[in-house]
């Protein structure tokens, strides 16, 4: 066992170059920007809140560990990010999921440095994109609990999922040696496999709070939506 685990740790690349510097400060002044001081206050005074962010925070690495590694680089897993969003706000989910990210780039990229821009465009910027989405749902759309799980939950996070593996192909085709060709036939190829059941995951999960625990959703109200 030994063994095994240093010969994990000897495949992980530490070295690191001005890119990642860049995306680390880039990353360091968003979290920076969006940082969530009353959530986290209200974080620290409720035990039960510190549970369910801890439990959610230990099923979103597991559902990353379910990946398909394809090339180096080229990964293939779902997110789960909208729920999180919608149980915990954006900038509170955004936080917390620094740790699954890190993790990831450590152990499944083994590319520890890369953890930065896998952070931007894993988490940061598509809980942002599925925040302006939610909230344009909730002003433009009828207060309807079809539309809250149907638009705010399932097409969100389909839309979550394809701006992921856009940017991070983006990313792939700047920083490595992969031309467009290779991408497109061998990573966003998979975006109907992913996005489908990316969709369907959040809009079950969100849909059985909904139906037995209303309270853990951050913004939900009986009131509004019936």
């Amino acid at each position: 066992m030994t063994a095994f685990l240093l010969q994990r740790w000897s495949e992980i690349d530490w070295q690191f170059g001005g890119a990642q510097l860049l995306t680390i400060a880039v990353l360091a002044l968003w979290l920076w920007a969006i940082w969530p001081v009353e959530d986290v206050k209200a974080l620290l005074k409720d035990k039960a809140l510190q549970t369910r962010l801890l439990l959610a925070i230990f099923f979103v690495n597991a559902l990353w560990l379910i990946d398909a590694s394809i090339t180096p680089g080229i990964h293939a897993h779902f997110l789960g990010l909208v729920t999180l969003m919608l149980m915990f706000g954006w900038r509170l989910a955004t936080l917390a999921l620094l740790l699954p990210v890190a993790f990831f780039a450590t152990f499944m990229l083994k590319l520890p440095l890369d953890s930065a821009i896998y952070g931007l465009v894993a988490i940061a910027l598509p809980l942002f994109l599925s925040y302006v989405v939610y909230s344009q749902v909730f002003k433009y759309l009828p207060h309807h609990l079809f539309v809250y799980i149907f638009c705010g939950a399932f097409m969100n996070a389909f839309l979550c999922i394809v701006f992921h593996i856009l940017s991070w192909s983006t990313w792939l085709y700047l920083t490595t040696d992969y031309d467009w060709a290779y991408l497109t036939d061998n990573y966003l190829l998979l975006i109907p496999l992913l996005a489908f059941p990316e969709a369907l995951l959040n809009g079950m999960a969100v849909t059985l709070m909904v139906v037995y625990r209303p309270e853990w959703l951050y913004d939900y109200s009986d009131r509004t939506y019936f």
